[in-house]
């Protein structure tokens, strides 16, 4: 299923529930973002993200703590942060090492995606196999999908 139909889904549970969704996002570059904000009535649900592609601006502005950034605890922190920022009902957050090269000692391929929810956080790894394009590909129809059965539960 395209990420453009998930997204479509989304924007109806959203808009059934009156959730507010947020994101923040690494290595898919507002992606996610950018998938949202093309859904139908994306203006009454989405509230907006933050791409913290340097591991300064997470430590920063989204408040992770000191020390490695592809880590589950990392996209944990970083769904919380968005999620109070925008106001949101829910937030999702990826962080990873998209390639060629890994990162903080995770192969390349490595992503961690948060949902935060007011029922609290669950964080998922993935390896993802490919270049950085079919990573971030992969990412962003997972986020996409464990968004909507956040919406759902």
């Amino acid at each position: 299923m395209s990420n453009e139909r998930i997204a479509e889904r989304i924007a109806d549970s959203a808009q059934e529930a009156g959730a507010r969704i947020a994101v923040a996002e690494s290595l898919t570059s507002g992606a996610i973002a950018s998938a949202l904000g093309a859904a139908p009535g994306a203006a009454d649900w989405f509230g907006g993200g933050i791409v913290a592609y340097g591991s300064d601006i997470k430590h920063d502005l989204l408040r992770v703590a000191p020390g490695p950034v592809v880590c589950a605890s990392a996209a944990e922190e970083m769904s919380r942060a968005v999620r109070e920022m925008f106001k949101a009902t829910i937030a999702v957050a990826v962080t990873g090492a998209g390639g060629p090269a890994g990162q903080d000692d995770r192969p390349a391929g490595t992503v961690f995606i948060a949902v935060a929810s007011g029922s609290g956080v669950a964080s998922s790894e993935f390896h993802f196999d490919g270049d950085p394009e079919q990573v971030v590909e992969q990412t962003v129809g997972h986020a996409l999908r464990l968004l909507e059965g956040a919406l759902a539960a």
